[in-house]
């Protein structure tokens, strides 16, 4: 038997091919599964702008279609309301509504409307809804009063008294009267007014300070689709007169409107 570790075991002296380390480079590399590149991270600046871009976009879609905030700068529904009040009005009260008649303007939110067009009608509103609504003497402004009149009442107020289609209108819990002088209805419609009959869809609206009170003795009615919303809830209040104590009326956070 030949000891050359070369010869073919099998004894026919054919040679076995050497074994070179050389021939390791012609063998293929084994594959890898090819990693995706990485994506670049945002900067900071970036996520700060994003975040507060999507924060203001919600904000302004809250504050169109659902619920908005705004703060009492008058008396004329004292007691009900008091200056300083800061209140929530549910623009959902009554129905869906679609904005109209809007402009732009360099503010926030950058779109001011004047009306809008009920797409769901949840209901319509009723006498004693605390509603804010766009002023029908300058639309610039926002008005709060309580409905008194509905379309079709008829609306009479005989020294101080209010009537509605007859009979005496029982508001003596959220009203108030502090003038004990009666005004000619000839000078003044302040305490003798009408009768007048409020028109298809449209409003007749009076301050719960009834002496100190400009509403719809002195300029009319409200059209339904000037109806921004009904106030529900008194979220802050301010007083801001007095001791640091007493500058938060803390009784009124919280406080439903009614």
């Amino acid at each position: 038997m030949s000891s050359d570790p070369t010869a073919d075991p099998s004894g026919n002296g054919a040679p076995l091919p050497s074994y070179n380390r050389d021939n390791e480079a012609d063998r293929p590399a084994s594959v890898t599964e090819e990693q995706p590149p990485s994506r670049p991270r945002k900067s900071i600046l970036r996520e700060y702008a994003e975040a507060i871009i999507i924060a203001m976009i919600l904000a302004f879609t809250i504050r169109v279609f659902v619920v908005q905030a705004f703060k009492i700068p008058s008396g004329s529904m004292i007691p009900s309301l008091l200056i300083g009040d800061h209140i929530l009005v549910n623009k959902m009260s009554y129905g869906l509504q679609l904005p109209q008649d809007c402009k732009m303007e360099v503010s926030f939110p950058p779109i001011t409307c004047y009306s809008a067009k009920t797409l769901i009608d949840f209901g319509k509103p009723h006498r004693g809804d605390v509603i804010v609504f766009r002023f029908p003497e300058d639309e610039e402004k926002d008005f709060i009063k309580r409905i008194v009149g509905e379309p079709g009442d008829t609306i009479h107020i005989r020294n101080k008294i209010v009537y509605i289609n007859g009979e005496q209108f029982q508001d003596q819990d959220f009203t108030q009267r502090i003038d004990p002088a009666i005004i000619d209805g000839r000078i003044n419609p302040r305490d003798n007014f009408g009768p007048i009959t409020v028109p298809p869809d449209s409003y007749f609206v009076m301050g719960d300070n009834r002496d100190q009170s400009l509403d719809g003795r002195f300029w009319g009615y409200v059209k339904t689709n000037k109806i921004k919303g009904r106030a529900f809830l008194v979220y802050w209040s301010w007083n801001g007169k007095g001791g640091w104590s007493e500058w938060v009326r803390w009784e009124r956070i919280a406080h439903s409107i009614k």
